[in-house]
């Protein structure tokens, strides 16, 4: 029951963002404003859930998981409350701002839980494929709720559905506890790492020269304090061991969200598709991320995380090459749709099992950060390039073989290690 607590609040925060795209012309009807205030009112949400991420895994481990989460939570129903009744477009940017804060928070708690309800690799394994189907059922939900919501009850709906769902999440995780870490926060470090993952972000998506700049300025900086900090932002050895893992999640999430949003303008500006007619036609794409990962799960329990990786995304390559040559997409968007269903949860478990211990939290939220930026740079980049899909299918099959090699090197250093033991 505490798995579907924890798991509830999680639903909320990937719902929360595609089900306000939707809502959009809604919105622009209600409370007029800019085209580009209209674009905030989603990306505010993303930039500064993104930007958060990794200090809120930090904040997790250090003052533990439950209450971490607890507070990100009662925050999400406070602040949707609050959007449903903004009263001008700034508002509710700000707003949508704060939305993004309170759903790092929701993660970082929710992944530290996830460690410390299920210490055993395997258990973990299963678990975390659970969590990754809630995380598809959001996915596939978001479009569809989105626009009957917005159908029944304007665009408003869209914030007041969180409430009852935040406090169904506060009640049955009402009684969960988490001790506090040990581990210290150089908060100079985390506000440096807050900017440059916003400023990264802003650059991706407004394609902005200046935030670029200041990005790499805060980036030196970032470098030369973490050098000197009592308390760095990312625990010793940590990107040594899992950069395959982080390269694999940043380029998923690159192909899926380009591709996502490549395939929307497709059926709604060429085939003419209504949006909730285009929700439903991503249904083969959204639906194995749905059930697969429940399967992934017991595969990562038995294998470990590396083989469904490496399926994942042969699977995800292969679909986005099948959609790029053909006109008929439902079959390759199951395809892709299995292929992300694998990769996923895997590499979440992989990212918590090689987490140094008490750190759990701040692997959770260097994962994803990491495919948080590659969600936007997929939408950039995808968004202007010729073939695109082709070009996602390209960058998929080299990074197959990036992580198969990687995969390879670390079989045969356990090999060595465990020779080694034998004769000594």
């Amino acid at each position: 029951m505490r798995m579907f607590g924890f798991s509830l609040a999680y639903f909320l925060v990937i719902l929360d963002t595609t089900v306000l795209t939707i809502a959009l012309p809604d919105l622009r009807a209600s409370l007029g404003g800019s085209l580009a205030g209209q674009q905030w009112a989603v990306n505010a949400y993303t930039v500064a859930f993104a930007a958060s991420l990794l200090t809120a895994g930090a904040v997790a481990d250090r003052f533990g998981a439950a209450r971490v989460f607890k507070a990100g939570v009662a925050l999400f129903g406070a602040l949707s409350l609050l959007s449903a009744a903004a009263p001008d477009l700034g508002v509710l940017v700000v707003l949508r701002a704060l939305l993004g804060v309170a759903a790092a928070l929701c993660t970082g708690g929710s992944l530290g839980l996830l460690a410390e309800m299920f210490p055993a690799p395997a258990a973990r394994a299963r678990a975390t494929g659970l969590w990754a189907a809630v995380t598809g059922s959001a996915l596939a939900a978001g479009p569809l709720l989105g626009g009957l919501l917005v159908g029944l009850s304007g665009w408003r709906a869209v914030f007041l559905v969180n409430v009852p769902f935040a406090v169904a999440s506060l009640l049955i995780m009402r009684n969960v506890v988490s001790p506090r870490g040990s581990r210290r926060i150089d908060w100079q470090v985390q506000a440096l790492a807050c900017v440059l993952l916003g400023l990264v972000a802003e650059a991706l998506i407004d394609t902005s020269a200046l935030a670029a700049a200041l990005a790499v300025a805060v980036l030196v900086a970032l470098v030369l304090v973490e050098r000197r900090s009592h308390a760095p932002a990312l625990p010793g050895g940590l990107l040594a061991a899992t950069w395959p893992e982080l390269l694999a999640g940043t380029v998923a999430n690159f192909a899926f969200s380009g591709a996502l949003f490549v395939l929307t303008l497709l059926l709604q500006d060429t085939r003419h598709l209504s949006p909730v007619a285009a929700g439903l036609a991503f249904l083969p794409l959204t639906l194995p991320m749905t059930v697969n990962p429940l399967l992934t799960g017991r595969l990562v329990a038995r294998y470990g995380p590396r083989p469904p990786i490496l399926g994942g995304l042969a699977l995800l390559a292969a679909g986005l090459a099948g959609v790029a040559f053909t006109d008929v997409l439902a079959p390759w968007l199951v395809v892709m749709g299995f292929g992300l269903s694998f990769v996923f949860p895997a590499l979440m478990a992989g990212m918590v099992n090689a987490a140094p211990a008490g750190t759990a939290g701040t692997a959770g939220g260097v994962l994803n950060a990491s495919r948080q930026v590659g969600a936007t740079l997929g939408v950039a980049v995808l968004g202007v390039v010729g073939r695109p899909l082709l070009a996602a299918a390209v960058l998929t099959a080299a990074t197959f073989g990036c992580y198969a090699l990687a995969a390879a090197r670390a079989r045969h250093a356990a090999r060595g290690r465990r020779e080694a033991a034998a004769v000594s």
